[in-house]
């Protein structure tokens, strides 16, 4: 399978990253290049989905950076993985639901290996996790697609700040809270990263 695996130890501009992801998209469309996963965090940021509402935002002071991709308003911080991608749909079936599926089932298999049960939610795009007082979004999902290329894509969190999705109402969902990976787990994850790429890379093969 043509696909670069691209790893950032250092947080990326998320404007960066979005244009980085359009070129590769081009080329792609042009047969110039490999298809991309890249593994990154982001500093600090608010970002909106085009289905966004102004409503979402609680705290008014807070800057919000309006994105391409599906769905709503979303925070990206330190100790978020950020697993960005760009691949060619045209080669699978032109099946977007399905390459949803394959996102969602890529996460659930990664977080089981560390022994933590999640599920998807058709009403509610996203990984979650149910701690018995109140179900949680541990991982969120936001993909375009353009020339039947998929580009964008998802976030687990692992131990970033929650107080941060205070500010707005995260993806537009008021009756359900967020975790991180640490609060359900207190356990080790530096290997993640390559457990999410290896399930990723089985699941696009099949």
């Amino acid at each position: 399978m043509n696909i670069e695996i691209k790893k950032s130890k250092k947080p990326i501009n998320y404007i960066d990253a979005i244009k980085l992801m359009e070129m590769r998209l081009e080329d792609i469309n042009k047969k110039d290049t490999k298809e991309l996963i890249w593994l990154l965090e982001h500093d600090s940021i608010y970002t909106a989905g085009t289905s966004y509402n102004k409503n979402e935002i609680i705290d008014k002071s807070i800057n919000i950076f309006k994105t391409n991709r599906g769905g709503k308003i979303t925070y990206h911080g330190p100790g978020q993985l950020i697993c960005y991608f760009v691949i060619d749909l045209s080669k699978r079936g032109k099946d977007i639901r399905k390459f949803i599926t394959l996102i969602e089932k890529t996460i659930i298999e990664t977080l089981k290996y560390y022994k933590i049960e999640t599920f998807a939610d058709k009403k509610n795009i996203g990984i979650w996790y149910n701690d018995k007082s109140e179900i949680k979004k541990v991982a969120a999902i936001g993909v375009r697609i353009r020339k039947w290329i998929a580009y964008h894509g998802f976030s687990i969190n692992i131990d970033n700040n929650l107080e941060k999705y205070n500010a707005i109402i995260p993806c537009g969902i008021k009756d359900r809270g967020i975790t991180t990976l640490k609060k359900i787990n207190n356990q080790n994850y530096k290997s993640l990263e390559n457990k999410l790429i290896e399930n990723f890379i089985n699941n696009l093969k099949n």
